[in-house]
């Protein structure tokens, strides 16, 4: 979401005029998009809105602002606490960069904009802008209804707010157009998208995704990320239905506890979560599934880890984002007690992390040998070879005696590793 953020800012300012640079140091306008679902990424931040500083002191005329999470979070008092900002901006007011910008270069005034009564923007194309890329994003909603009581997203995002379907469609057709064949649809809860017209048109997330998918030239449709309690059978069927849909769904739980699930109050119980999990698998035996899990929710006991544990050897994801939980401010979980000790919660941890790892290692060796589909996106970090991912979201690294960047060609895998697979891409047979 901060990523597809960050290009609807950049794409609005080089429309103003203004180009990018290489170093912060070059430039007359710096911008951090940020997010604070958890501590880390605000603590981050912060660390980066330091370093940036230091260099606006030494350039007194550079606009310095934070956009995003943090921002909305914050409001007023970042300007307050760092007086070297220009511009505190949230995520509902990106659309409006280059008025705030006006404001300050032409009346020499410090801007908040943090109003989350705004539509979400829709982003005024910038032609060539994704002119090499081959994956995008496109946001479809801004904003969440849900109030899970740890989760912060519904005050910094605001309310669930869908974007019109034509809108969206004509943005994935921009990015087809210059190359993009890969695209993700975000938002906080991409299963309740829900948008009605003026004269009574109705769509839904499923009615939505078959759209898209059949937009020729796309080779592959994502989406980004789902709620369980929201997961219909209608969105299920659309991995059967659907060509360019890839056999891939991130799915949180977040706790495989009851009791924990509903003190974070999130709408569904484990054994319904692992009914889903056999109807995903049922529709499409190859999907591979990833999600989100947290250790050390308030009032988390050793049985309720246990718990989580369990469900996680049940499903054997492909990949697991864990971490550990963290008091957000203005949630209900904030002020929930018992808090786990944090040497506890470091302990857990590691416990679910080592655990996932052998599961995800074990599901990439058994691919050892098979032959994989890969969207090539560039050359690997090693330099030597190529990369890019599978229908299943895979990172491959392989090598190849000719140039496929942008293509989809056949790989052969060699070894399956933790983090990713290698190969050696196959000649068209």
């Amino acid at each position: 979401m901060n990523e597809y953020d960050s290009d609807l800012l950049a794409q609005s300012l080089i429309n103003d005029g203004f180009l990018p640079v290489k170093e912060p140091g070059d430039a007359d306008l710096i911008l951090i998009n940020t997010c604070s679902v958890r501590a880390k990424p605000e603590q981050k931040a912060l660390s980066l809105l330091g370093r940036m500083i230091d260099i606006k002191k030494r350039k007194p005329g550079l606009i310095l602002g934070l956009v995003g999470c943090v921002a909305q979070q914050g409001g007023s008092g970042l300007i307050e606490r760092f007086p070297e900002l220009d511009l505190v901006m949230g995520p509902r007011e990106v659309g409006r960069v280059r008025d705030c910008l006006a404001e300050i270069e032409e009346r020499g005034k410090k801007v908040v904009a943090i109003n989350l009564d705004e539509s979400p923007p829709i982003p005024e194309p910038c032609r060539g802008y994704f002119t090499g890329r081959f994956t995008g994003y496109i946001s479809i909603m801004e904003g969440c209804d849900n109030f899970c009581s740890y989760c912060i997203v519904p005050f910094v995002r605001g309310r669930e707010v869908s974007k019109p379907p034509r809108s969206i469609i004509a943005e994935a057709e921009l990015l087809v157009s210059e190359g993009v064949r890969d695209i993700t649809l975000l938002g906080q809860n991409v299963n309740s998208y829900m948008w009605k017209g003026e004269g009574g048109e109705v769509w839904d997330f499923p009615m939505l995704l078959r759209e898209v998918g059949r937009i020729k030239e796309l080779w592959r449709l994502r989406f980004t990320t789902s709620h369980p309690k929201d997961l219909s059978k209608d969105l299920i069927s659309c991995f059967d239905q659907i060509e360019a849909l890839c056999p891939h769904i991130h799915l949180p739980f977040q706790a495989g506890s009851n009791s924990v699930l509903r003190r974070m109050r999130r709408g569904y119980t484990r054994e319904r979560y692992l009914e889903l999990i056999s109807s995903l698998r049922e529709v499409r035996p190859d999907i591979a599934i990833s999600s989100d899990v947290m250790v050390g929710f308030p009032g988390e006991t050793e049985y309720d880890f246990e718990m989580t544990l369990d469900l996680i050897k049940k499903v054997e994801f492909d990949a697991l984002f864990s971490f550990k939980y963290s008091d957000r401010r203005g949630t209900l979980a904030e002020k929930m007690q018992p808090k786990v000790e944090e040497k506890e919660k470091s302990r857990r941890l590691a416990t679910l992390q080592s655990i996932q790892r052998s599961i995800t290692l074990q599901k990439n060796r058994n691919l050892e040998g098979k032959k994989v589909m890969v969207l090539v996106e560039g050359v690997s970090r090693r330099g030597s070879q190529y990369t890019g991912r599978t229908d299943t979201n895979k990172i491959v690294n392989f090598t190849c005696k000719y140039n496929p960047i942008g293509g989809l060609i056949k790989v052969k895998i060699k070894d399956g590793l933790l983090n990713s697979l290698r190969g050696e891409c196959l000649m068209a047979e």
